[in-house]
C-alpha cells in the first residue's frame, strides 16, 4: 500500500474511511454525527493525530534503519524496491504525461541566466494538465457566451424566477386539497354519515362540557338555534373554533389541539344540529344569521335577515 499510495494520500484516505463508517453506523437524524455528538468529533481528531504520529514515527524509523545499513544492504534494498515498483509503472507513466517533468539530473540544462540574489529560475514548460484545463476553460467560456448572450437561454436568475412561479402554482394547488392546511376560506360543509359521526365524537370529548352533549348550551351558548355571536355557517364556525371566541371571555382556541380536518368535522356536526330543539335549551344569544347562499323557504322569509358581513358570532 505504501508503494502505491504516498503518505499524503494514505492518511486522509484512512481518516475519511473511518469517518464515513462512523457516519453510516451512528444514527444522528438530520445532523452529522460529529456535530450532534461532540465525542465523535473528539474521537476523530484523536484518531487523526495518532494516525499522523504513526506515519511520522515509521518514516523516522525507516530513515534511521536505512542510514544504519551497509552499502551492500542499501543496494539490495533499492533493487528490491525497484522490482516492487514495476507494477506501478502505469502510475508513473500517467504522471509523466500529465506533468512532463524533467529528471532532477537535467535541471542544470534548464537553468536560465536570471539570478535574483542567488536564486535561479528553471525554464520549465507549463504542465500539460494545466494547459489542457486552460483550453477547456476557453471552450467553456465561448459556449457560455453563445448560449446565454447570443442565443438568449435562461440564466440562473430567470430560471429561479420561473421555478418560484411554478412552485407558487404547485403550492396553491396543493393547498386546495390538503386537509391539514385547510382554513376558513377553503373549508366546506361535510354531510356524509362517517364525517358527522367523527364530528360527534370530537364534540362529545371536547365541547360537551360547555355546550352540553345535545348542544343546548350551558357555560357556552346554545348551538342549535339560529342566533350566533360570531357568525354562523361552516366558514365562520371553523374560524371561531380555530381561533377561539371573544377576547377575555368565551371559547378558547382549539387550533393547538385539533387538526383542521377535525375542526371541519366537528363544525359540520354542530351545523347538523340546527333546529334539533334540545330539552331546556339555554336562552338564545347573538344575532340571527342567515346563509344567503342557501335556498330560502317561507319560514325563513318571515325571519329577519342579517347581513353576513355585519354579524359577530
Amino acid at each position: 500500500m505504501k508503494k502505491f499510495f504516498p503518505v499524503y494520500v494514505r492518511v486522509p484516505l484512512i481518516f475519511f474511511i473511518v469517518f464515513a463508517l462512523m457516519e453510516y453506523c451512528i444514527d444522528s437524524g438530520d445532523k452529522p454525527a460529529f456535530i450532534k455528538y461532540p465525542m465523535v468529533s473528539v474521537f476523530l481528531f484523536v484518531f487523526l493525530f495518532i494516525l499522523i504520529a504513526i506515519e511520522i514515527t515509521l518514516s523516522a524509523v525507516n530513515r534511521v534503519m536505512y542510514q544504519l545499513m551497509t552499502p551492500e544492504e542499501k543496494a539490495k534494498k533499492e533493487y528490491e524496491e525497484s522490482l516492487s515498483f514495476q507494477e506501478s509503472t502505469w502510475f508513473k507513466d500517467l504522471m509523466q504525461k500529465l506533468t512532463k517533468t524533467s529528471p532532477i539530473e537535467k535541471e542544470g540544462e534548464l537553468l536560465m541566466d536570471h539570478d535574483y540574489d542567488g536564486i535561479k529560475e528553471l525554464d520549465n514548460n507549463l504542465p500539460p494538465w494545466w494547459v489542457y484545463l486552460f483550453y477547456i476553460c476557453i471552450i467553456f467560456g465561448v459556449i457560455y457566451v453563445v448560449r446565454y448572450d447570443v442565443l438568449g437561454a435562461d440564466n440562473q436568475e430567470m430560471e429561479l424566477k420561473k421555478e418560484m412561479a411554478q412552485a407558487k402554482i404547485d403550492v396553491e394547488e396543493y393547498l386546495k386539497t390538503a386537509p391539514d392546511l385547510m382554513d376558513e376560506k377553503t373549508v366546506v360543509l361535510l354531510t356524509d354519515d362517517a364525517s358527522l359521526a367523527a364530528g360527534k365524537e370530537i364534540f362529545t370529548t371536547n365541547c360537551a362540557a360547555c355546550h352540553r352533549a345535545d348542544a343546548g348550551g350551558q357555560i357556552g351558548p346554545n348551538l342549535t338555534d339560529n342566533r350566533w355571536i360570531l357568525g354562523g355557517g361552516i366558514k365562520n364556525l371553523f374560524h371561531t373554533i380555530t381561533n377561539g371566541g371573544r377576547d377575555g371571555k368565551g371559547m378558547i382556541s382549539w387550533k393547538g389541539t385539533l387538526k383542521p380536518k377535525e375542526i371541519q368535522k366537528v363544525a359540520s356536526y354542530i351545523l347538523s344540529l340546527q333546529g334539533s330543539n334540545p330539552k331546556d335549551p339555554k336562552e338564545a344569544e347573538g344575532e340571527v344569521w342567515v346563509d344567503e347562499s342557501a335556498p330560502i323557504n317561507d319560514a325563513t322569509d318571515a325571519a329577519p335577515k342579517t347581513d353576513t358581513t355585519q354579524v359577530k358570532k
